[in-house]
């Protein structure tokens, strides 16, 4: 079994710089909470093969993840797969950014879910909480990239 969730926000930012924002996934431990620690490989700026590791929290349990940039067409297209073996992974997901009028940007996220060995029958749980979460991780990506990039 797999599954998608997905969440959509409106951020007070030019697309240029939302982009490159998100497409440093070192950010995301300020609007991921189960981000532990991640870095990326190698250590400079991100492109197709890029590899992001990270220590992350999932229902009380620490797991090591590994994701793999699969497409990005700056400043509105970026795509990744969880290379790691986890019994529950991302087999794809994605942002896709759409500039608004008056410096704005659409950011839409998805990640689709798929389970493995045990992890079959944990999927359905997972995309439970994900979707539940979905708008308030909306909401922290954009106080997040809000935070982090000076208005103009």
């Amino acid at each position: 079994m797999s599954g998608q969730f997905e969440a959509t926000v409106e951020v007070d930012r030019a697309v240029e710089e939302v982009f490159a924002y998100l497409a440093d996934g070192r950010n995301d431990p300020r609007f991921s909470p189960r981000v532990l620690r991640i870095e990326r490989i190698p250590d400079a700026p991100t492109t197709v093969g890029t590899v992001f590791r990270s220590t992350v929290k999932d229902a009380g349990m620490k797991t090591a993840r590994e994701f793999r940039i699969t497409a990005l067409e700056a400043p509105v297209r970026l795509r990744w797969t969880e290379a790691s073996k986890n019994s529950v992974t991302v087999r794809e997901g994605g942002y896709d950014l759409e500039r608004l009028t008056g410096g704005r940007t659409r950011v839409r996220i998805f990640n689709v879910l798929e389970g493995h060995g045990l992890g079959k029958l944990l999927v359905g749980l997972a995309l439970a909480a994900a979707r539940k979460d979905a708008d308030a991780f909306g909401a922290r990506i954009k106080a997040a990239t809000e935070a982090a990039i000076a208005p103009r």
